[in-house]
């Protein structure tokens, strides 16, 4: 893994496309050492465009509090700031331990607060800010990826992404501290019958998200990465359709009342 450290002129970018929802997306870090395997990034100028390949690399964005912080003061005073963190990495990275960018970025948030933050990760280390969270009260909403209760296939497609049940437990630690949280299926990956069954006790909000629906590109892009062949190594094929997220939809919907399903980009709006 190689870790670049580099000052940024910019932080704050505008929502656009997908995240249109949102004023601003803000990303902690360049890159991202999950590395999972379906993960259109990989098909974005940002990957495309290094030598390394995508998941061995991560750019560390140096002056990062300091810039955000400026940033938030210019575009608080024009209106309205609704931010996603994050679009292109995950904002727990496993350097983050280290580095502690994302928790400095959290820091000048509770100082000037934005009118809604929704922070996407699949890292348990999300709950070590558990107490800037509450600081940001209903302003906040973490959203842990949980696309399998199956950790076979949690190996196959993410094998350096955190396991299943410790996102499940860091839910579990997020829940019982009051924080708001949901759980986003996404993208849909080939899971048991009883995956809605372990997330009830957790959330009152689910979504579902698919490459068809959620890469930006209507799938195009997970079309370029050759997806198809590995649920075909698998045996899976029927996973990998347009209509497949109809099967885990349908069984949450045995589970949590419609209102608390919500379906790709209505699922991630403030």
């Amino acid at each position: 893994m190689s870790f670049f450290t580099n000052s940024q002129k910019t932080l704050l970018n505008k929502g656009t496309g997908f995240l249109s929802g949102y004023s601003h997306s803000l990303n902690p870090y360049t890159g991202c050492s999950f590395g999972c395997s379906y993960c259109y990034v990989r098909q974005m100028p940002v990957s495309m465009f290094r030598k390394e390949e995508w998941g061995t690399w991560v750019d560390i964005k140096q002056n990062a509090a300091d810039l955000l912080r400026k940033e938030l003061e210019r575009a608080k005073n024009k209106g309205k700031v609704t931010i996603f963190m994050s679009s292109s990495t995950d904002p727990y990275q496993p350097i983050e331990y280290k580095e502690k960018v994302t928790r400095s970025l959290l820091e000048v948030m509770v100082e000037n607060k934005p009118d809604f933050l929704f922070v996407q990760t699949r890292s348990p280390l999300v709950c070590r800010d558990i107490d800037l969270f509450l600081l940001l009260k209903d302003r906040v909403r973490v959203s842990m990826t949980i696309e399998t209760d199956r950790e076979d296939i949690r190996k196959y497609f993410t094998p350096h992404a955190p396991p299943i049940s410790a996102r499940l437990k860091a839910l579990q630690l997020l829940a019982d501290a009051g924080v708001p949280t949901q759980t986003t299926i996404a993208p849909v990956l080939p899971s048991s019958e009883k995956f809605p069954e372990k997330l009830k006790n957790l959330v009152d909000r689910v979504c579902v998200d698919d490459y068809f629906m959620g890469d930006g590109s209507e799938g195009k892009r997970t079309k370029n990465l050759d997806i198809f062949s590995m649920y075909k190594e698998l045996g899976l094929e029927e996973w990998y359709d347009p209509s497949a997220y109809r099967i885990v939809y349908d069984r949450l919907k045995k589970v949590f009342p419609d209102e608390q399903i919500y379906l790709s980009r209505n699922g991630f709006l403030p």
